[in-house]
């Protein structure tokens, strides 16, 4: 937990950028798996953490921006609590921890939000993710439960993505962990893989790391040798001679920062020829993109540079044609990089995607495209110091989606169908790292993970000799 001094500053910027009402935020329950004894691993809500620090159920807190107060609002354990979950710290124990000056009963929090309602007081919410908390959030403010979600507060969201979205030092320190403990996953992936062994075998292997250092996988671990599938979780196929493997996974710290690295290696002892023209053509654009961040630079111009580097090398290798420029404009290597160049990084791996993705990746004023590919960008706006990204491109053949476009004749002044046969069964490539904007440039979290063919290929020489 950071210090007590820490969440106070948090919740006073919090409250004097909201405005004037009452602020509440609510943490997570418990949610059962299959019944009510088996549940699904407590994941405490990311803003709550952020500005109560509690990582316990059944919590909420309300902050009154006239009198800048702080109350917590829930419930001591009982002694049959104690009995299944041992002795724990009692809730005036905890509030005094992360410095807040009142502790109420749950139960009083439906009143207090009665009353101050009665009293014409604004009460600022966000939006509700999940069924239980719009059906509460439903009940204590009187709304219909269809329009909760659009009765959130948009100050209170652009209040915490102001504050959320710049890391301040001891989160940057929590994030190099998270990598470093990500870049032990990926090595263990490089030297444990072989050819029979299941994708569900190595699966287990990584997650099983972020486990063992007091942590947990971040999101849903992508380990695949479909790596043009491109949220790929399934793990029962059988690694292959000649196949590539994409392992895109992180780790999640105790105090809930997310490490989000990809790498993408051959089952083999090395890369075929075709396999490494395109490996090292990704790997070029990602260092480039990588070198292009800085403050006030728009990353959506970073992508558009990396979408125009991939142009240009498909063109090179015979898969494109024409004027790459206006390729890129047209949207035309959306075929081969369907997605965005990279997104906020923090306490969620898509930062604060719950909160709105255009408010936390555009600014207002910046629209955001329509096109396929582009639209999929979810960090687009200025860069700024603090800020933590994921640098992410990739190229994918995706033979669905090349015959669909094949067949409508989409693209032909760029796109030279008739030479992609023999990438069919390609699959795909992509190489991601973790970047802090700094104030005269960026930084590459957590110590170097292996990423040059040679890299990679050494570590999978010893590997398998």
């Amino acid at each position: 937990m950071f210090s007590k001094s820490t969440f106070i500053d948090r919740r006073r910027q919090l409250m004097q950028d909201t405005g004037a009402g009452l602020i509440l935020l609510y943490g997570n329950e418990e949610a059962p798996m299959n019944y009510a004894d088996n549940l699904y691993p407590f994941r405490q809500d990311s803003s709550f953490l952020y500005f109560a620090g509690l990582d316990l159920p059944h919590l909420a807190i309300l902050l009154d921006t006239d009198g800048a107060t702080a109350t917590l609002f829930g419930n001591e354990l009982t002694l049959d609590d104690i009995v299944w979950m041992g002795p724990q710290p009692t809730l005036h124990e905890l509030a005094d921890q992360v410095g807040m000056e009142q502790v109420l009963p749950y139960a009083d929090l439906a009143e207090a939000l009665r009353l101050a309602m009665g009293q014409g007081r604004k009460v600022h919410f966000l939006p509700p993710y999940r069924g239980d908390q719009t059906i509460q959030l439903a009940e204590w403010l009187g709304i219909p439960v269809g329009q909760v979600r659009g009765a959130s507060s948009e100050a209170l969201i652009r209040a915490i993505v102001r504050q959320r979205m710049v890391k301040h030092p001891e989160e940057v320190e929590e994030m190099e962990k998270a990598v470093h403990i990500t870049r032990m996953m990926h090595l263990a992936a490089m030297r444990e893989a072989r050819p029979g062994m299941t994708e569900a075998h190595l699966a287990g292997i990584v997650e099983g790391i972020a486990v063992s250092e007091g942590g947990r996988p971040a999101y849903g671990t992508i380990l695949t040798i479909n790596g043009h599938v491109l949220h790929n979780h399934e793990h029962h196929n059988m690694l292959r001679e000649g196949q590539l493997v994409l392992g895109d996974f992180g780790a999640e710290t105790r105090r809930h920062y997310a490490g989000d690295i990809t790498r993408t290696f051959p089952v083999s002892h090395a890369f075929s020829a075709q396999q490494k023209e395109i490996y090292n053509l990704v790997l070029a654009t990602e260092e480039a993109a990588i070198q292009a961040v800085r403050p006030g630079v728009p990353y959506r111009d970073i992508h558009l540079q990396a979408a125009l580097q991939i142009a240009e090398g498909l063109k090179a290798l015979g898969l494109m044609q024409g004027d790459m420029g206006e390729a890129v404009a047209a949207g035309a290597h959306a075929l081969f990089f369907p997605h965005g160049l990279g997104h906020a990084l923090g306490m969620d791996v898509h930062d604060m995607e719950g909160l709105g993705e255009t408010f936390v990746g555009y600014r207002p004023g910046m629209e955001r495209s329509t096109q396929f590919g582009l639209k999929s960008l979810r960090l687009a706006r200025e860069l700024e110091p603090g800020f933590v990204l994921t640098v992410e491109p990739g190229i994918y053949f995706i033979p669905q989606l090349i015959d669909k476009w094949k067949a409508e004749g989409k693209f032909l002044d760029f796109i030279r169908y008739d030479n992609l046969a023999a990438y069919r069964n390609f699959s795909g490539i992509r190489i991601e790292d973790n970047v802090l904007v700094t104030e005269d440039g960026h930084k590459v979290l957590g110590r170097p993970i292996p990423k040059t063919a040679e890299e990679v290929e050494a570590i999978r020489r010893e590997a398998l000799s």
